[in-house]
């Protein structure tokens, strides 16, 4: 799979976790799981607030791609 932009938007809840994050921003990434380790290497253990350890993204974040719910490898 190619990676491609693709545009993030990150809860207020985020924002305050991780100075200098910004609310929305693009990045390039073939999946929602490239997605995040892409995050993860700007912001060092958003990761661990966006996904639980079986690894699954939490319950109570909500990720989609194309209007539809998404997960790690979508």
């Amino acid at each position: 799979m190619r990676a491609a932009p693709v545009t993030v938007r990150l809860p207020d809840a985020l924002i305050g976790l991780f100075p200098g994050a910004p609310r929305r921003l693009e990045i390039a990434a073939a999946t929602v799981g490239e997605a995040i380790d892409r995050l993860d290497r700007r912001w060092p253990g958003m990761r661990d607030r966006l996904c639980d350890s079986t690894p699954a993204i939490r319950r109570h974040i909500n990720v989609f791609v194309d209007g539809a719910r998404a997960g790690l490898e979508t």
